[in-house]
């Protein structure tokens, strides 16, 4: 009986997850201009009108491009930190990792309100690259734990058997700690690459509407008129994170990005 009820617990939360998406999906379905569901005359017509219009266009390539530069950006400050907390492991080092998970643990708004009073200080209010550094300051804490797990699970006696060999710093570095950790690099680059899409209140705060972003472009859209390439874009986006973190699984150590001390090799 017990059991039982475990099992209907875990599909009563798969259902209420996959609700919203099953909703959102049949409103981008729909044939006339409404967000109705179920859909009205079933139709793949808003699919194509997105690639279409440069209107959705734009504020979606502004978004792709800000993602893939935030996060590589991210991953460039992350990287460092992490191995200078591994290496030294003293105070400095827990500082500077307080650092580097402060951005992302404070309420969203503050962030985003500091980063605004900061670029309109500097001049930088309203620019793309504002918002990238905005939105790479924001996520670093994401690279940062996954590169931080990486290293934790590197055992240490193949940095001392390379040194025995004569290997210099940069030789262990590149043989040894980059291809063990280089998994988790790029985990916490798709991590980032996909909240820094779905995030609002940060670019919307730097950029306003002078760089238009796909969610600042979807609040816009339901201000001043409704159209089923609402659903369409949120599809494209799940399919998308899905897509990610799908290989993630698949490629990844999984089990130790989500905190197990066992990973997939052990």
């Amino acid at each position: 009986m017990t059991q039982l009820l475990k099992r209907a617990y875990v599909v009563v939360i798969l259902l209420l997850l996959l609700a919203p998406l099953v909703v959102v999906t049949g409103v981008s379905l729909n044939g006339p201009q409404t967000l109705r569901f179920p859909p009205v005359e079933p139709s793949l017509r808003w699919y194509g009108s997105l690639f279409q219009d440069s209107a959705w266009l734009v504020p979606l390539g502004h978004s792709l491009l800000i993602a893939a530069c935030a996060s590589a950006l991210s991953v460039s400050i992350a990287l460092p930190l992490a191995l200078f907390a591994w290496e030294r492991n003293g105070v400095a080092a827990r500082v500077l990792t307080g650092l580097g998970l402060a951005p992302f643990t404070l309420p969203p708004v503050i962030t985003a309100l500091g980063f605004m009073v900061f670029w309109m200080t500097v001049g930088g209010y309203g620019q793309i690259w504002a918002t990238i550094i905005a939105h790479a300051v924001f996520l670093v804490t994401l690279p940062l734990v996954t590169i931080s797990l990486g290293l934790k699970g590197i055992d240490r006696s193949l940095l001392e058997a390379a040194r025995v060999m004569g290997a210099g710093r940069w030789t262990v570095m590149r043989t040894v700690i980059g291809p063990l950790v280089l998994p988790f690099i790029v985990s916490g680059y798709a991590f980032a690459f996909v909240l820094s899409l779905n995030e609002y209140i940060i670019a919307y705060m730097v950029a306003g509407f002078t760089v238009e972003t796909i969610p600042i472009k979807i609040f816009n859209a339901l201000r001043y008129g409704y159209t089923p390439i609402l659903g369409v874009v949120s599809v494209l986006f799940v399919l998308l994170a899905a897509l990610v973190f799908g290989l993630i699984g698949r490629f990844g150590d999984l089990p130790r990005l989500m905190g197990s001390e066992r990973g997939r090799s052990e």
